[in-house]
């Protein structure tokens, strides 16, 4: 498996604590709201995000979740996370360096009712993500989510197409598809081992 590049993120995060604008994009604003709206209940428990960048996501996830386990391969990211979050008041969160997929949390000691893969499964190659895919069912709490939102346009540090991304948590088994939202821009999809829809599980349906 080919090793996402550390140092380019560290280099990115050294220059900038929001190289991407998330937390000043209409753009990026509007997909987060989006991704939180799909998620299946209004209230989750236990949230892993890996890959939480400066913790922008992070800080929406926390107010919806008993707990959130946020981690990413870049020091100087969390770092900017811990400084967000610590100036919003946010105490339901754990911040943690993790080289993934070598990282991830131990199934049998983590089982999360939600894991958001959000703008990370590109940057792997098709090996170390499949493993990703594979241990983040793994790592589900009965009845747990996966919400996956990724950049369709190309870039010079992709490695996967996202529907390749995307492909390869679809066909784990076990998973059901809950939404499925397609922009120009971006492809944000939801499963979840349970199959009821909201409307169902609301006895709307």
């Amino acid at each position: 498996m080919a090793a996402v590049d550390t140092a380019y993120f560290e280099q990115l995060y050294a220059q900038q604590d929001d190289p991407w604008g998330v937390s000043t994009h209409w753009y990026e604003a509007r997909k987060r709201a989006l991704l939180l709206a799909c998620l299946p209940s209004a209230r989750l428990g236990r949230v892993y995000e890996p890959g939480c960048a400066n913790g922008v996501l992070t800080q929406a996830l926390a107010q919806r979740a008993d707990h959130v386990f946020a981690t990413d391969l870049s020091q100087q990211a969390l770092n900017a996370a811990r400084v967000r979050l610590d100036r919003a008041g946010v105490r339901n969160v754990t911040l943690a360096r993790a080289v993934l997929p070598e990282d991830w949390p131990v199934a049998d000691r983590h089982a999360f009712d939600l894991i958001v893969l959000s703008e990370l499964g590109y940057y792997f190659d098709a090996l170390a993500w499949d493993c990703m895919a594979a241990r983040a069912v793994a790592s589900l709490a009965p009845g747990g989510t996966i919400v996956a939102c990724h950049w369709l346009h190309p870039f010079g540090e992709r490695r996967l197409d996202t529907h390749v991304v995307h492909g390869a948590i679809a066909r784990q088994p076990a998973l059901h598809p809950l939404a499925d939202h397609a922009e120009q821009d971006f492809l944000l999809q939801v499963w979840s081992r349970d199959p009821a829809s909201l409307a169902c599980k609301e006895g709307l349906a």
